[in-house]
């Protein structure tokens, strides 16, 4: 026959080895992504008011804000693009194993860009591929490219191709970092902050 003490004795040490176990924290697992090739977009990430080229001493109108982030242990780069006249976007961007290249897919109300690429000589980042436009159900050949600046600005510049291989540029945007941004205060009152 078994003692309430027994029973007492079993059920205490019972609770203090859940206690244990649910006192532990589990652990984070490492990043898997580390080194080249995937750090090859960093200079991307961060937080950045966007401004149409200016002059050398000043941007010019401000365009809106983009949220870079590094997720998934650090597997995955995701955009998140706000207009200053509201419109909204967001990216994923990867290097692919499969294919051996970065891949950036963007998706907004109406604009659907897949495209391929990675660092050219200059250390920028240049996608080529396909935009599609679902109003008009329209294709082109969309190139993006991406530029760190040595004062630490970002120039993003979209160029259109045609059939005849040609490209013109349809956008140049210059990304600042937000902390640093002197233009902080207009930035934040055109976004209605």
């Amino acid at each position: 026959m078994i003692s309430a003490k027994t029973v007492l004795i079993a059920a205490g040490l019972s609770l203090a080895s859940a206690g244990t176990a649910l006192s532990q924290t589990p652990t984070t697992p490492p990043d898997a992504c580390v080194g080249a090739p995937w750090d090859a977009f960093d200079f991307w990430v961060g937080e950045w008011n966007v401004y149409a080229p200016g002059t050398e001493e000043a941007t010019g109108p401000y365009l809106g804000h983009n949220r870079i982030e590094r997720i998934n242990g650090g597997c995955l780069v995701t955009e998140h693009w706000v207009g200053a006249s509201g419109n909204t976007g967001d990216s994923i961007n990867v290097h692919d194993p499969l294919i051996g290249a970065w891949r950036q897919v963007w998706m907004s109300n109406g604009w659907y860009i897949d495209y391929t690429g990675g660092l050219d000589e200059a250390g920028a980042m240049v996608l080529t591929g396909e935009a599609y436009t679902v109003q008009t159900d329209t294709r082109a050949p969309l190139r993006g490219t991406w530029t760190p600046n040595g004062d630490g600005t970002v120039t993003q510049q979209f160029d259109q191709g045609d059939a005849e291989g040609n490209w013109q540029t349809v956008f140049v945007g210059i990304y600042v970092p937000k902390a640093d941004d002197p233009r902080a205060g207009e930035a934040a009152a055109a976004r209605g902050e």
